[in-house]
């Protein structure tokens, strides 16, 4: 518990401010595919329906509607820096997913932007995963607003 303790207050004050912009950012970007998802689910289903993977054949609908959902959710969590780690961990087999199977169908060349734009989230992602996230957002906030009255040093970084 304390090595997880620290982890977490070593990564947090140490992460520059500028890739906390780049969370938002890339909050804002899942939630915004969410959405996309949600108006058109077809175009969804048809994806999960081409990949290939036998697997995926029979659960199809489950999917469809589970991905907008979490893809939404996550990027609300991931732009408000709540759960950050966590949320980026349950997103990465979604965007692995992503592409492996929907953009290896537009084909592996610069001009596919949405394989551009899933390579650079799923590699967000991971550092996020790794980095935590970071001195602004709603972890650090509840971290700091728990532990102001019961240790020393919080409530001065409470109220700054």
């Amino acid at each position: 518990m304390e090595l997880d303790h620290k982890i977490i207050k070593s990564s947090s004050n140490k992460q520059p401010i500028w890739l906390t912009l780049v969370r938002v950012i890339l909050g804002f970007i899942l939630f915004w595919k969410g959405i996309q998802f949600i108006q058109d689910s077809s175009r969804l289903e048809s994806i999960l329906q081409n990949s290939g993977f036998h697997l995926l054949d029979k659960n199809t609908r489950i999917l469809t509607f589970i991905i907008p959902y979490i893809n939404l959710l996550g990027g609300f969590f991931i732009a408000s820096g709540l759960f950050t780690r966590w949320t980026s961990l349950v997103q990465i087999p979604i965007l692995i997913g992503a592409v492996v199977f929907s953009n290896m169908q537009g084909g592996m060349s610069f001009s596919n932007n949405d394989l551009i734009l899933s390579v650079i989230t799923l590699i967000l992602l991971i550092v996020f995963v790794i980095k935590g996230s970071g001195y602004i957002s709603a972890d650090e906030f509840f971290r700091t607003y728990y532990n102001a009255g019961t240790e020393n040093g919080y409530t001065q970084n409470f109220f700054r």
